[in-house]
């Protein structure tokens, strides 16, 4: 193979697989999403270990697109609130380690080469802060799971932060989640204080970020003014 075919091989690879997520989670909507009645009824009918099958289900759903919380609330469903919250936690762990590393391996030379200005930025931002940046983005009430997961594998941060601080912000969701579906009422005015917990949360670390982020601009501008 040419270098040209080389270079031109893993971009089309990395939108090929954008192509078949969607295509499969527009499977699984068609198919009825991550049902739960469905999904119990798979998980008991399996031969294998019913937890094991519904983390390798639920971390492949995860890995195209599906809403974790979908999987947190079958996971409740199927299995109660203790072995649900585990069983659908590393489903999404799962499913954040496959698409992050397909994104890495596929696109990440690409990606780099072609990331510039703001986004440069953001990317360096977010490689020097990794697990209190991932967690401040798990926490908010907005944005993708699957698109923060492809993102982080095309830019520089590292690994095991970005696990850990995804791991923690998915927590509480998670909780809440696998509780409606274990049939444990959850008040409406307990998910709206959680809801505002969590945005204060989010916008004190993203302040506390952002002043870091600048106290270190600032030493690096005096460093270099010094020398």
């Amino acid at each position: 193979m040419t270098p040209e075919l080389r270079a031109l091989a893993k971009p089309v690879l990395f939108m090929a697989g954008l192509l078949l997520a969607g295509l499969g989670l527009r499977l699984l909507q068609q198919a009825g999403g991550f049902e739960p009645a469905a999904v119990a009824r798979l998980v008991g009918a399996a031969g294998i270990p019913g937890e094991a099958l519904f983390v390798l289900l639920g971390g492949l759903a995860c890995a195209v697109g599906m809403p974790r919380q979908a999987v947190a609330f079958a996971g409740g469903y199927v299995f109660g609130l203790g072995h649900g919250l585990v069983a659908s936690l590393s489903a999404m762990v799962l499913g954040l380690c496959l698409a992050f590393w397909w994104a890495r391996l596929v696109g990440r030379a690409w990606a780099s080469r072609r990331i510039g200005g703001r986004l440069a930025r953001l990317d360096r931002f977010i490689a020097e802060n990794p697990f209190s940046a991932t967690l401040t983005l798990r926490l908010l009430p907005v944005g993708n799971n699957l698109a923060l997961n492809l993102l982080a594998g095309l830019s520089g941060v590292a690994f095991a932060p970005f696990l850990a601080g995804s791991a923690l912000g998915y927590l509480p969701q998670t909780v809440v989640f696998a509780l409606l579906g274990a049939g444990v009422a959850v008040e409406r005015g307990v998910q709206v204080a959680l809801g505002v917990g969590l945005f204060a949360v989010s916008a004190g670390l993203g302040l506390w970020l952002l002043a870091r982020h600048r106290r270190a601009r600032a030493l690096a501008e005096a460093s270099g003014l010094s020398g």
